[in-house]
């Protein structure tokens, strides 16, 4: 049960060797593009952060985050999070997000990002519904062409969400006040065979990722920013409205 798994810092040596020995279980040996365990130890000793999740004695998944600085504003960037296969879908990696969001306010900071793939709609589903993130950047190829199988020898297209931690809008979405919306002003249509394709390692993909990126920078430009998906089955859509708040 959720109510049974614990979240808490890492601090050891042997916890940052154990965030990448899972990393190895769940993205396969054949990556090479790993994180090393000192990555882990940097973060956690200059102003970053490394969460675990633990059943028991058993790491189930982790966070690790770095300390940035935009202009005056000190943020957190979270360069990775990733759960083992069985635990998915039981609310482990929203236990984490919130842990993590609690920590970092209780240092006085007010501001958490990271970035996605576009492509994948249940993370935008998760960061833009669920915990109340916005987009206002498109990265194109941000990270290169990596050997990475989850990347699909695609370009490493990334939006950036930003999850301004104390907003009123990121206090809704995780007291689940707000229904998932369904329109707004503008909006990014996502092919209905999108998955299919993945799977498939179509060339439709790298079309679709193509018109994608067009249309992101072309909203962001005008102001505009994402600010959830509609998530109907044959429906789905990116939903973008002017945003100047922050």
């Amino acid at each position: 049960m959720i109510g049974d798994i614990v979240v808490r810092k890492c601090e050891r040596l042997e916890e940052f060797q154990r965030c990448v020995e899972l990393q190895r279980e769940i993205w396969g040996e054949a990556d090479l593009e790993v994180e090393p365990a000192t990555m882990f130890v940097v973060a956690a000793h200059t102003g970053g952060e490394v969460l675990g999740a633990f059943d028991g004695d058993r790491m189930i998944g982790y966070t690790m985050a770095v300390a940035g600085l935009r202009g005056a504003l000190p943020y957190l960037h979270s360069h990775m999070a990733c759960v083992r296969s069985e635990y998915r879908d039981r609310g482990v990696g929203r236990k984490l997000k919130l842990f993590q969001r609690e920590e970092a306010l209780g240092r006085g900071i007010r501001l958490i990002e990271w970035t996605f793939d576009p492509l994948e709609l249940r993370n935008a589903h998760f960061n833009l519904n669920k915990l109340g993130a916005i987009c206002r950047r498109y990265e194109p190829n941000l990270y290169g062409v990596t050997t990475s199988p989850l990347h699909r020898g695609l370009q490493t297209d990334r939006l950036v969400a930003e999850w301004h931690l104390d907003s009123a809008r990121v206090v809704a979405a995780i007291g689940e006040l707000v229904r998932e919306p369904v329109e707004a002003p503008a909006a990014i249509e996502m092919p209905a065979e999108l998955e299919r394709w993945q799977r498939e390692d179509s060339p439709e993909v790298g079309r679709a990722q193509a018109r994608v990126r067009e249309e992101f920078t072309k909203w962001f430009a005008k102001g505009y920013a994402a600010v959830g998906l509609r998530n109907v089955a044959g429906n789905r859509a990116y939903l973008l409205t002017p945003w100047s708040d922050f």
